[in-house]
């Protein structure tokens, strides 16, 4: 029988390039599927791999090449990634490479845009919900799924130390959040969208522009300044899952990575909740 088309390779390699100049961080978030043609039938007809080259080398090349290439758009970043491989393979015939990429948008504060505050391009969906009876009703508004980041200026530490924990303290990460928020009116404003918009600036002002110990930290933070920006507020809730973003160990191939090579993972991710009302 013949081997009439075959090909391999790597899918879903996630990597964001972070390139920093001082406090102005630009976030290039890719997801790739690299897949390779070439001599390799061996591998599939007689067991022979002498000429198949590990797909987890795929990913590697990938972080490699970012590391190496942080401002490359999307565009010149996979004919990057193709020449590594074409150059280095003989066996190599032809490359084929997707990737999606997560816009990232530079959030604007105080009519500046901010250096590392971002928020996802086509970002979340508005929330409103209404229960009523003959006694009265209550209306709560919100959002959900929306994304936003920001690539320093945020910590984890002095957390329980016992013989489970792996995880280091830090005080630099990036921190982002896929947000579902819920605010209940204690009385209808005269403009929910006005306010609504207020109510968002204000939660993306106060992560942005402080340091936060954690997600809790900022969460109690943000619920407070927009109960003091909205008087009509009786509460906000929150769950705000981590979108982790880890550094990628490249020292096996000489490079360090100093805080600009991220692998982006959704799960496991840690899930905080909160409530934050006025005092009675």
């Amino acid at each position: 029988m013949a081997l009439t088309a075959s090909r391999y390779g790597k899918e879903r390699v996630r990597v964001l390039r972070l390139a920093r100049d001082g406090e102005h961080h630009t976030p290039r978030e890719l997801t790739l599927s690299v897949m390779l043609t070439g001599r390799f039938e061996a591998a599939w007809t007689t067991g022979d791999n002498r000429a198949a080259i590990a797909t987890d080398s795929l990913r590697n090349i990938v972080n490699v090449t970012a590391a190496q290439n942080l401002t490359l758009d999307a565009e010149a970043f996979v004919a990057a990634v193709a020449q590594v491989l074409l150059k280095t393979y003989p066996q190599i015939e032809a490359v084929g490479i997707e990737a999606e990429e997560i816009r990232w948008l530079r959030h604007a504060i105080a009519g500046a845009p901010h250096g590392h505050t971002f928020t996802r391009d086509g970002n979340g969906t508005g929330f409103v919900a209404l229960t009523a009876s003959r006694a009265g009703s209550t209306l709560r508004s919100g959002l959900r799924g929306y994304t936003f980041m920001k690539t320093t200026q945020s910590g984890w530490s002095d957390f329980v130390a016992d013989r489970y924990r792996t995880l280091p303290d830090t005080t630099d990460r990036i921190a982002a959040t896929s947000m579902d928020a819920t605010w209940t009116w204690a009385s209808p404003p005269p403009d929910c969208s006005e306010a609504n918009a207020r109510i968002l600036q204000t939660l993306l002002t106060v992560f942005g522009t402080t340091y936060s110990r954690g997600i809790q930290d900022s969460m109690y933070r943000m619920g407070e300044a927009a109960l003091d920006a909205v008087p009509e507020l009786a509460e906000i809730g929150f769950v705000m899952p981590n979108k982790h973003y880890l550094p990628i160990d490249l020292t096996a191939f000489g490079l360090d990575n100093a805080g600009t090579v991220f692998l982006p993972t959704d799960e496991p991710a840690g899930r905080i909740e909160a409530t934050i009302g006025r005092i009675a």
